[in-house]
């Protein structure tokens, strides 16, 4: 089972590489971007496990090792068998 997670930083921390490419797609002409927040990506492979369970230990492993809680958010996406 494939499970994918996402974390970006909260609304709240500022984002300086989200604003240097918000910066450069306007400058390249896409007037109509108005903001950019960058993040990381985490793909992770489990063996023998339900979704629901996968998405708990997924869930796990982002709350103690993939995000950082004080600055970062996450969402886990479990792929359905």
């Amino acid at each position: 089972m494939k499970a994918r997670v996402y974390v970006t930083l909260k609304k709240s921390v500022f984002d300086p590489q989200g604003k240097t490419i918000h910066d450069a797609l306007r400058s390249m002409g896409y007037s109509s971007v108005v903001d950019v927040r960058q993040g990381k990506f985490f793909e992770v492979e489990l063996e023998g496990a339900d979704e629901p369970s996968a998405r708990a230990r997924v869930t796990e492993m982002a709350d103690r090792l993939l995000a950082n809680p004080v600055t970062e958010d996450y969402l886990v996406e479990v792929e359905r068998a």
